[in-house]
C-alpha cells in the first residue's frame, strides 16, 4: 500500500490559497504529483491551467463513454499559524492512531485513498469512466470550480467529493456570502471633527444594519434539515485607522453570510446595498462592497448517488453548514453527494490529522463505489 508516501509528498508541498496575497501560493506541484501518479496507472490527464499561472485544475480519465463517476477533492489547503502547531505542518507525522499534517483532514489526505482504490481497477476494462477531479482555490476564490463550470466539464452520471464528513453522506449544504465593506472617509486632525469624515463612524452606522438584517434574516428562513436551521451572518474582520489623534479615513469590514438553499442571494445582495449605500450621502464618504457567492447546494430528493452511499456506509444521508465545491458539479448535471473521512472538526485547526482507522473503510468504500458506478 503506497497511501502513506504519497500522503507524504503531498503534505509536504505547500498549496495554501489565501484571499491575502501575501499567503496565497500555487497548487500546480501538487496536480503534478497527482497526474503522475495517475498516469502510472493508465488515466489519461487533462491539467487545465487557470488564470494565475501558479495554479490548475486536473481531471483524469480511466475508460470512455458516458456517465461514469467523478471522486472529487481540492488540493489547497487554508494557511496555517505554525507557532500553534506541535510539530512542523508540512511534515507528515504518524503518532496516537493519528496521521497529523496540514491537509490530511481537508482534504489532500483523500487522494491517496482514491489512487489507492482505483489501482484495483487499473486492469478491469470499465463500463463507465472513473474521473479523479483536483481542483484549485476551494478555500479562497472557488477560482477552480469557476473555471470548470465555465468550461463544461468534466461530464459524468454522478460525482463524490470527499470533503471531511465522517463517512456521512451529505445531500445539502448552506450557502456562503463573502462580502467586503469598504468605507473611504478623510482623514485630519482629531481636535476638530469638521477637518475630515470618520470611516468608522459610518461603519458603525453600516454594522448596525447588518446586524438589524441578520435579525431579520433569523425570523424570516428556517428549515429543520440544518443544526442551525437559520441563516448567520458573521463580523469576521475589521481594519481602520492608525491613530487616537487622527480622524479615521479608511475602514474595511470582512463578512460572510450562510443562506439556505432555495434563498436568493441576487435579492439579499440587493437588500444589504439599499441599507447601507444610503450613508454614503449622509456621511460624506465612499462606500464600495466587493463580493463573491458560493451556492447552496441540494441533491434533491431523488438522488440515486444518495442511496447508494447509504446503503455503502449504513448512515442516513444529513447536512451541513459549510460550503463546497458540490453545487458547480450538479449544475454540470451530475448527481452529488459531499462524503469523506475525516471530520470537519480537525480542518482549519492547528495539528490536523486523520484518524488511521479512517482509511482502510475508505479505501473499501471507494472500491464498491466504482464497482457500482462503472463496472
Amino acid at each position: 500500500m503506497l497511501i502513506m508516501p504519497m500522503l507524504q509528498q503531498l503534505i509536504a508541498t505547500p498549496s495554501i490559497s489565501s484571499v491575502n496575497p501575501a499567503l496565497d501560493q500555487g497548487n500546480r506541484a501538487v496536480i503534478e504529483l497527482l497526474a503522475g501518479w495517475l498516469e502510472d496507472l493508465g488515466f489519461t490527464v487533462d491539467i487545465m491551467p487557470l488564470k494565475d499561472p501558479r495554479k490548475a485544475n486536473l481531471i483524469a480519465t480511466l475508460g470512455s463513454g458516458p456517465g461514469g463517476l467523478v471522486l472529487a477533492g481540492h488540493t489547497d489547503t487554508v494557511p496555517c499559524d505554525e507557532a500553534r502547531w506541535t510539530h512542523n505542518p508540512f511534515k507528515l507525522l504518524e503518532k496516537d492512531q493519528r496521521i497529523y499534517g496540514l491537509g490530511t483532514c481537508d482534504m489532500k489526505g483523500f487522494f491517496p485513498l482514491i489512487i489507492e482504490a482505483a489501482r484495483q481497477f487499473s486492469r478491469h476494462t470499465l463500463q463507465q469512466p472513473l474521473i479523479v477531479l483536483a481542483t484549485a482555490d476551494e478555500e479562497s476564490s472557488m477560482s477552480g470550480a469557476l473555471a470548470l463550470a465555465a468550461a463544461g466539464k468534466p461530464r459524468a452520471r454522478y460525482a463524490l467529493i470527499g470533503e471531511p464528513t465522517g463517512m456521512k453522506p451529505i445531500n445539502m449544504h448552506k450557502g456562503i456570502m463573502v462580502e467586503k465593506l469598504i468605507i473611504e472617509g478623510r482623514s485630519g486632525h482629531s481636535s476638530d471633527p469638521t477637518l475630515g469624515r470618520n470611516a468608522m463612524e459610518t461603519m458603525h452606522s453600516a454594522m448596525g444594519e447588518l446586524l438589524s438584517l441578520r435579525n431579520e434574516l433569523r425570523e424570516k428562513h428556517h428549515s429543520p434539515m440544518f443544526n442551525v436551521g437559520h441563516p448567520t451572518m458573521n463580523l469576521g474582520c475589521i481594519h481602520g485607522g492608525n491613530n487616537p489623534n487622527r480622524i479615521c479615513g479608511h475602514c474595511e469590514l470582512g463578512f460572510e453570510i450562510r443562506v439556505l438553499p432555495g434563498m436568493d442571494t441576487v435579492a439579499l445582495q440587493q437588500q444589504i446595498n439599499d441599507r447601507i449605500l444610503p450613508f454614503r450621502e449622509r456621511d460624506g464618504v465612499t462606500i464600495s462592497l466587493e463580493h463573491y457567492c458560493v451556492p447552496a447546494f441540494d441533491s434533491g430528493a431523488g438522488s440515486t448517488l444518495v442511496k447508494i452511499c447509504e446503503s455503502l456506509t449504513n448512515y442516513t444521508s444529513e447536512s451541513v453548514s459549510f460550503a463546497t465545491e458540490a453545487p458547480y458539479l450538479k449544475d454540470l448535471g451530475m448527481d452529488v453527494v459531499v462524503l469523506g473521512p475525516g471530520n470537519v472538526e480537525q480542518a482549519h485547526q492547528p495539528d490536523e490529522y486523520l484518524a488511521i482507522d479512517r482509511i482502510q473503510p475508505t479505501v473499501d468504500f471507494l472500491v464498491q463505489l466504482i464497482g457500482r458506478c462503472c463496472l
